[in-house]
């Protein structure tokens, strides 16, 4: 078929305006997929003379969405126009979008209400957080109505921990981080994390253990020796979560961090510290994860979330604190933060990268080898 240069407009248009109603930046397989489909449901509009004939399409279609981010950014769309440059900044940092699975990276701020009605009901909420008995319903509907202010301010204007803390200072509480959490991704963040590790655990474990037969991996057969003595269930759970990154081959020596908590000062504990969980214990510790006395998140050498008594919650709120103030996994545990992401919350599973995947396929074999036997 020979299509109308106006033809081919209309199509690119309505395809770009349904894409980008899922995400104003797609990734290259996106593109791939929704081009594929097209010409499957349209075989006449297969190119001529081209392979795959789809190729153009994907071409047409980046092209087309980068016209169309303009069009969104001058209508005012958040998640478009933060990323909007002027004078020396025209060739700043990379494009802020969605990465880790966020449903609402930059949402649109609630019908009727106003920037200045927004401010107000931030103030509000640090009004409340005053009072010594707390209005749990009223902070909730609060941070629900102000959603899109704070993410405007976190993903726009990247602020320090400790401002964040100063002007939202309800998000910094577990009951806030997973509303919070589940106003970004539209998943429960303890559900998601506990139920999906407790599916990987007798598999992890024993991957853990065939590949520290060979006498390699030291660490991990340290953590691995812990559970035989004392074969719980959270203690399987804590085992996992700090094996992994020593069975990836990644060091947590900056990330996870053990201190004892009648000894050494916090500031010394967390020096150094951008992101992490700092793991506090009573006694002489000679495992490699003693009894846990409290467990505290800390961002930029400021705990944001303490009290934790066990190494599986402490965790799952370090991931929720990363999609609520919009941070990056720390590079030397990228691969164990992806694989907890992809794998066992399963958001974006179908992103993972080759390392992860390959880890994933290779818990499958341990599942069906466990089957036939």
């Amino acid at each position: 078929m020979v299509i109308p240069k106006g033809m081919k407009t209309d199509i690119l248009d309505t395809l770009a305006d349904s894409m980008s109603k899922i995400s104003p930046y797609p990734e290259r397989q996106h593109y791939e997929n929704v081009a594929k489909a097209l010409v499957e449901k349209h075989p006449s509009l297969k190119e001529p003379g081209s392979g795959k004939g789809w190729y153009g399409w994907f071409h047409s279609l980046k092209f087309k969405l980068g016209n169309y981010r303009q069009k969104l950014s001058a209508a005012g769309c958040p998640e478009v126009r933060v990323n909007k440059r002027i004078g020396e900044d025209a060739k700043g940092s990379r494009v802020k979008k969605s990465k880790k699975g966020e449903v609402h990276y930059c949402p649109d701020p609630p019908e009727g209400l106003s920037a200045e009605d927004m401010e107000g009901k931030r103030k509000m909420i640090e009004v409340e957080m005053l009072k010594k008995d707390l209005d749990h319903q009223q902070i909730e509907e609060l941070m629900s109505a102000t959603f899109s202010k704070r993410r405007k301010e976190i993903v726009g204007d990247q602020p320090l921990i400790g401002d964040v803390m100063t002007r939202w200072p309800a998000m910094f509480c577990e009951r806030q981080v997973r509303a919070e959490f589940k106003r970004i991704v539209s998943t429960d963040l303890l559900e998601s994390f506990l139920n999906g590790l407790d599916d990987l655990v007798p598999r992890l474990l024993e991957v853990y253990e065939a590949v520290t037969k060979s006498g390699k991996k030291p660490a991990l057969k340290a953590i691995l020796d812990c559970v035989k003595k004392d074969n719980t269930n959270e203690r399987r759970r804590t085992a996992a979560l700090l094996g992994l990154p020593h069975y990836l081959s990644e060091d947590p020596s900056d990330i996870i961090r053990m201190c004892d908590a009648h000894g050494e000062s916090l500031a010394a504990a967390m020096k150094g510290m951008q992101l992490g969980l700092l793991i506090g214990y009573e006694g002489d510790n000679q495992d490699a994860f003693p009894e846990v006395f409290d467990v505290a998140v800390v961002v930029e050498e400021n705990i944001v979330l303490h009290n934790f008594k066990d190494v599986p919650s402490s965790f799952t709120m370090l991931l929720g604190i990363i999609y609520c103030v919009n941070l990056e996994y720390p590079r030397a545990m990228k691969y164990s933060f992806e694989f907890l992401q992809k794998v066992v919350m399963k958001i974006k599973p179908d992103e993972a990268s080759a390392r992860v995947h390959g880890v994933r396929n290779k818990l499958l074999r341990f599942y069906w080898l466990g089957k036939t036997h």
